[in-house]
């Protein structure tokens, strides 16, 4: 008989990852190039919805937490414009493509 695992027993890496992200947050704009490489990996590769609404509710770092999702995270990379770029000259494309056979 398996056993399936609920990620229950991954839980408290998890807190002790978030304890460590939370404490540099609360240093933030004043963390090292290595300190922000971190928590920029943290948020983009381990942190789930619950880690990120803990943050988000923690009064204790909510000034450094808003500055670092308007510094870092809530921006519109590069990638981003370009995927809408092309998805907008795809859409245009097929609507240019049905007006043409509709004629």
């Amino acid at each position: 008989m398996a056993i399936e695992s609920t990620g229950v027993v991954d839980a408290p890496v998890h807190a002790d990852e978030r304890a460590q992200v939370t404490l540099l947050l609360a240093r933030y704009p004043d963390l090292s190039e290595r300190e922000l490489d971190a928590v920029n990996n943290w948020f983009k590769r381990t942190a789930g919805p619950l880690d990120v609404g803990l943050l988000a509710s923690d009064t204790t770092i909510a000034e450094q937490y808003r500055a670092y999702r308007k510094d870092h995270y809530d921006r519109f990379s590069a990638k981003d414009i370009g995927i809408a770029a092309l998805f907008l000259a795809i859409t245009a494309c097929i609507v240019g493509i049905i007006a043409m056979i509709s004629s």
